[in-house]
């Protein structure tokens, strides 16, 4: 039985303390993050927001918003919208231009940015393959933070991914012009 964005909306309000996917009309519960894991996710979220907010570029959220992807299927209708993947990546960013106002529901567009966080249960490749969607549909760039290995991997279309780690900078010119963040600096610190 192929499941709608219907059919999670209404599970969803049935369990509301579960985040869920839509993925090729199967629903994916995902638990609760490692606390690292999350504290990594979160730190990223402040250092964006930081930058972002005052200078008015777009919106930054965290694993909670979904995004109603566009259809693959490249038939004249697009596809039946209900029929359509709903993806959360770990944190994200639109453009003002793209999302001016916001919104109560989820939004039927793609991030400009996607990161996903590998927690302690994740294996690597279907986060790889997720940002590997956002890119192939339109999203400019993906990111996945690898917490085990102390690892950032740059996605970006049609190039090779970028693995930046300790004291490499970690920039997004396309959409964040001027920021920049020392890999170490997405790290938990150690409370002596």
């Amino acid at each position: 039985m192929s499941l709608t964005i219907k059919d999670l909306e209404q599970l969803q309000s049935q369990n509301p303390d579960f985040r869920m996917e839509l993925v090729e009309g199967n629903i994916i519960v995902m638990g609760p993050s490692d606390y690292e894991s999350d504290e990594i996710g979160s730190r990223l979220l402040t250092f964006l927001n930081i930058w972002v907010m005052p200078r008015k570029l777009g919106r930054v959220t965290g694993s909670s918003a979904g995004f109603i992807l566009p259809s693959i299927e490249t038939d004249e209708t697009g596809g039946d919208p209900e029929k359509r993947n709903l993806r959360a990546p770990d944190v994200s960013f639109v453009r003002a231009e793209r999302l001016k106002k916001t919104q109560r529901d989820f939004v039927q567009l793609l991030p400009d940015l996607i990161v996903e966080v590998k927690s302690k249960s994740d294996r690597l490749k279907p986060l790889q393959e997720k940002i590997k969607l956002f890119l192939q549909l339109g999203a400019t760039v993906g990111i996945l933070i690898d917490p085990d290995k102390l690892l950032v991997t740059v996605y970006r279309s049609n190039l090779e991914p970028v693995v930046l780690k300790d004291n490499d900078k970690l920039t997004i010119p396309e959409l964040l012009p001027g920021w920049e963040l020392t890999i170490k600096e997405l790290w938990p610190p150690e409370f002596e």
